[in-house]
């Protein structure tokens, strides 16, 4: 496999970084999937209302990914980040499967803020939207704009998606919420297998997210969710793993700085330059960031 941003060595110490945060004005037009469940989300989330949370955590930038499939919201995105210094890149939304997905990557070339682009596979009827030709034609331009795409997918989606990854190995992928298992239910077949075998495709990055909001909000339990995150740092070692918040999503189960705190004790074990890794040079790398 020729070099990608995922082979860059780094050479000095990096600021901790979440790779997965959200940002939004609410209406509930435009953000149908935060149901009745996730009440305490219908509300707008801000650069103000994260940054004291990022201050608890001692977490010094952020990636921001989109949260409702329109361009429109990847151009306020990367309005944010001109004007917040700490948003240091955004993954923002763009057509994949339509004709003119073409010249929406062209107009966003001249972004240097863009850095990925995610489409929710998760809320597609077809289980195999993924292997459509007009959606992989889309995927097969991203490279070409120095663009990672995010994986957005549930377990079940876990064999196409191995599939999908194949048809593009020069591609950098980061799979978002590691595969969202069922960790309510506490089940990790076929979760594990299939993981272990994307994991095989050294052009595929995980985030350390969104496990809390795969378990029971209220009742789910540090040692409940550890051996999913036990199969993540086997499967893919700490040059892999990032940490990401998936704020304000997380808060339905989880504060920020609780979230953090977990993880940060789950990579208090590894030695220095690995914990580095997960807490901010996986994602500085994967992303292409700016290093401050």
């Amino acid at each position: 496999m020729s070099a990608t941003a995922l082979d860059i060595p780094r050479t000095n110490p990096v600021t901790k970084i979440d790779s997965h945060q959200h940002f939004w004005r609410y209406n509930v037009a435009e953000y149908p999937w935060l149901g009745d469940t996730m009440s305490v989300l219908h509300r707008d989330f801000l650069p103000e209302h994260l940054t004291p949370e990022m201050s608890k955590a001692n977490i010094g930038g952020v990636v921001s990914v989109e949260a409702r499939a329109q361009t429109e919201e990847t151009r306020w995105l990367l309005e944010l980040a001109r004007t917040n210094q700490f948003i240091r890149g955004v993954v923002g939304w763009v057509p994949l499967a339509s004709p003119s997905v073409a010249g929406e990557l062209e107009e966003f070339s001249s972004e240097s803020n863009l850095k990925g682009v995610r489409y929710a596979l998760q809320g597609e009827p077809d289980d195999m939207f993924m292997l459509r030709e007009d959606f992989n034609a889309g995927v097969s331009l991203l490279q070409s704009f120095n663009l990672t795409y995010d994986l957005l997918i549930v377990e079940k989606l876990l064999p196409q998606t191995i599939a999908f990854v194949d048809r593009h190995p020069q591609q950098p992928f980061i799979l978002d919420h590691i595969a969202k298992p069922r960790i309510t239910g506490g089940v990790i077949e076929p979760w594990r297998t299939n993981l272990r075998e994307l994991a095989r495709r050294d052009n595929v990055c995980c985030k350390i997210s969104g496990l809390v909001t795969e378990a029971d909000f209220a009742g789910w339990t540090e040692a409940q969710l550890a051996p999913y995150f036990e199969t993540v740092l086997e499967t893919f070692g700490a040059k892999r793993l990032m940490f990401g918040s998936d704020w304000p999503v997380c808060t339905v189960a989880c504060e920020y700085e609780r979230w953090h705190a977990i993880v940060d004790r789950w990579v208090g074990r590894l030695s220095v330059p690995e914990q580095e890794e997960v807490l901010g040079g996986t994602a500085v790398r994967a992303y292409n960031l700016t290093e401050e």
